[in-house]
């Protein structure tokens, strides 16, 4: 084996986590070694799918606190990339300042000055969200096209605190800070902005996108208000399936070229439209038609764009509703939101 070819190894931060957990199992089949880190290794009620993943290739399981200066030392130590996925979430966060956003920035400096350390990261790749790019109040009206160059305003949100203002904000000012540390440090820093995710993935849990996205079958009214709140302010419900963002983020980690933002995001459609899709594909379930009011929008207002992502050679895999939610409600079931 020249050295060429010997096993690249990459580092996956939050391994507990919905996206993270497709991500080390898309890794492991590609023939890579994965490190992952989790709060609390013991923990099985949330890490037992990393048993099972281990079974596909080389696993080794560590754990490592967003919180503890140098405690992804050891994760990131040998590693040729470096996937940071975990992130604080707690969107009901009563103190979002404190509770969410410096700790949201905090955590992912700490990892890149592990990746510092290192010495061997030849990119960093730095999961953040289309939050961090659909709230703006100047999206009024129709026709808006976001892209990599939109930022969500911070000021407008800290200001106004409009529902879930903390996550955006946090999601912004890591981005911002990554930035600045990786070139302050000649660090290769590429990011990739999901739009909400959707489709199953091993983990045994899944917040926000998952049940939001299930809420009109499930009756969930607490997650059909994210939902809701999320078309209200950006125009659009954005989807992509979560097997396309780990292709997406493996696809900017090795492609050599790659720099800067990437949206991803492969269909805008509104709640309307998604109300009819599921009531004709799951009339078993039967959409909940109350959680729907007036304000619903017929047509996206906005389109979030991942034009520059297609355009550097990337394809998606899934970008019909039909495909997206092929194995959703199987998901639904297992994580106990849906019932048989």
């Amino acid at each position: 084996m020249s050295a060429d070819d010997k096993m690249k190894t990459a580092c996956v931060t939050g391994g507990s986590g919905y996206i993270a957990s497709a991500l080390i199992k898309m890794l492991l089949e590609k023939g890579y070694a994965v490190k992952t880190t989790v709060r609390n290794p013991d923990d099985m009620a949330n890490n037992s799918h990393l048993k099972n993943l281990q079974a596909l290739g080389p696993l080794e399981v560590l754990r490592a606190d967003l919180d503890e200066e140098g405690s992804f030392d050891e994760a990131v130590a040998g590693c040729d990339y470096a996937f940071l996925v975990a992130a604080p979430v707690n969107l009901k966060s009563e103190n979002p300042e404190k509770e969410l956003i410096e700790p949201a920035v905090r955590g992912t400096l700490n990892v890149m000055r592990s990746c510092v350390k290192a010495g061997t990261v030849k990119r960093v790749i730095l999961t953040s969200s289309a939050s961090s790019i659909t709230r703006r109040p100047e999206l009024q009206g129709d026709g808006h096209v976001l892209d990599e160059e939109s930022w969500s305003n911070v000021e407008y949100l800290r200001a106004n605190k409009t529902a879930f203002w903390g996550y955006p904000v946090s999601k912004v000012l890591s981005e911002k800070a990554a930035c600045r540390f990786a070139e302050e440090h000649g660090i290769s820093l590429v990011t990739v902005c999901p739009v909400v995710t959707v489709g199953a993935a091993p983990s045994p849990t899944a917040r926000t996108s998952v049940p939001s996205c299930l809420s009109l079958l499930s009756g969930d009214e607490a997650e059909f208000a994210v939902l809701r709140g999320m078309a209200k302010a950006s125009g659009t419900v954005p989807l992509v399936h979560v097997d396309d963002v780990c292709r997406a983020e493996l696809f900017v980690a090795e492609e050599e070229a790659a720099a800067g933002r990437y949206l991803c995001c492969s269909l805008n459609t509104t709640i309307a439209e998604l109300a009819r899709f599921l009531a004709h594909k799951y009339p078993q379930y039967g959409v909940k038609t109350d959680l729907l009011s007036d304000d619903v929008l017929e047509k996206p207002r906005a389109c979030v764009s991942s034009a520059k992502l297609v355009r550097e050679g990337f394809e998606y895999k899934y970008e019909t509703l039909d495909g997206m939610y092929d194995d959703m409600v199987e998901y639904g079931k297992a994580l106990g939101i849906l019932t048989n």
